[in-house]
Formats: C-alpha cells, sequence, structure tokens
C-alpha cells in the first residue's frame, strides 16, 4: 500500500493477531520491514478512539500492538535533499499551532538507511520551525521534558507523513509511543 496514513509497530510473534484486528478497522498491508505494517484509514479520530476504547477492555491488544502512528500530512522523495525540502514545507502547516509552545521532532524511519539520519533531521526540522516560528512573532522551545506537543515525523521507504500530538493526546492515546 502505497498511500498509507497509518503506521503499525508490532510486539514480536503477533503479525496475524494484528493484522486480524485492524483488518477489522480498514484495509492494512505488510511492509518489507519486520512487525510493520500500514493501512489507510478515512477518519483518523475513530481509529484512536476504537483503538483506546479496545485497549480500555481487553488489555491484551497492547501486547499486540506497540506503536500506532496516525499522520495527517503526507509525501513522497527520492532523495535526501528532496526529503528535507517537502519536510520544510509540510512541518509549516503545523507552526501555527506551535506557537509559543513547547515541543520535540520525533522521526521514526525506515528505510534510506545510511542515507538520512533520524537525529539529524529532527534537528534539521527543530532549527527550521524555531525559526518560523521566531518570524511569526510567537516563539517557541524544544524541550524534552513534558512539551506542549510531538510532531512525529514517520517514514516507510520513500514515502514520509507527519501529524502533531499535543500533551493530552499523548495521555488519551498511549499507543502512540512517539519515543
Amino acid at each position: 500500500m502505497h498511500d498509507w496514513n497509518v503506521v503499525i509497530s508490532l510486539h514480536e510473534r503477533t503479525y496475524g493477531q494484528a493484522r486480524k484486528l485492524l483488518e477489522k478497522l480498514a484495509p492494512v498491508s505488510r511492509t518489507s520491514y519486520f512487525n510493520v505494517l500500514v493501512m489507510k484509514v478515512e477518519d483518523i479520530g475513530c481509529l484512536l478512539e476504537t483503538l483506546r476504547q479496545w485497549m480500555e477492555a481487553d488489555a491484551h491488544i497492547r501486547d499486540i500492538l506497540a506503536r500506532v502512528v496516525p499522520v495527517v500530512r503526507t509525501f513522497t522523495f527520492q532523495t535526501v535533499e528532496e526529503f528535507e525540502t517537502k519536510a520544510r514545507e509540510t512541518s509549516l502547516s503545523f507552526v501555527p499551532a506551535l506557537a509559543g509552545k513547547t515541543f520535540y521532532i520525533r522521526m521514526h524511519r525506515r528505510g534510506f538507511k545510511g542515507r538520512l539520519s533520524s537525529q539529524n533531521e529532527e534537528r534539521f526540522l527543530d532549527e527550521f520551525l524555531l525559526e518560523a516560528l521566531d518570524k511569526m512573532g510567537n516563539p517557541g522551545r524544544i524541550t524534552f521534558a513534558d512539551p506542549d506537543a510531538i510532531l512525529a515525523l514517520e517514514t516507510v521507504d520513500c514515502r514520509a507523513g507527519l501529524s502533531l500530538w499535543s500533551r493530552e493526546d499523548l495521555q488519551r492515546y498511549p499507543f502512540l509511543h512517539l519515543d
């Protein structure tokens, strides 16, 4: 599936269970990465609430799904330069929500090994967003200790997706596991 908007990481030996569970919600596809699935959902809010309710009703589901991260903006890329250009452009849509807030970027990269460094790209985007916030006149600040928000950046091969999660979102949906 090339048009995903959710990346799911699984615990060991749970592929069959996870696929059966998630297919109740939307089409699910395997990736070439161990214990990583992708899916395309129409309503991210419905997905989040359904998973939250399922996990409250059945704690065993937490032993299946390690991370579930929906994204709201996606792009494709072929080179590191194209990735950085599109990541900057796409992340700008989150600037108003980050105004005056503490935050950080968390990237989970699958693919482009040796060409994209998650830590370098996180710093690159942190600096870019801080500069954009300063220009807007409403500076933000990077902090890893209880930030107001985390900007998640997920890649699978040559596709990337971003989403912004507030402190409240992270508490309500612990399966996001952005760290």
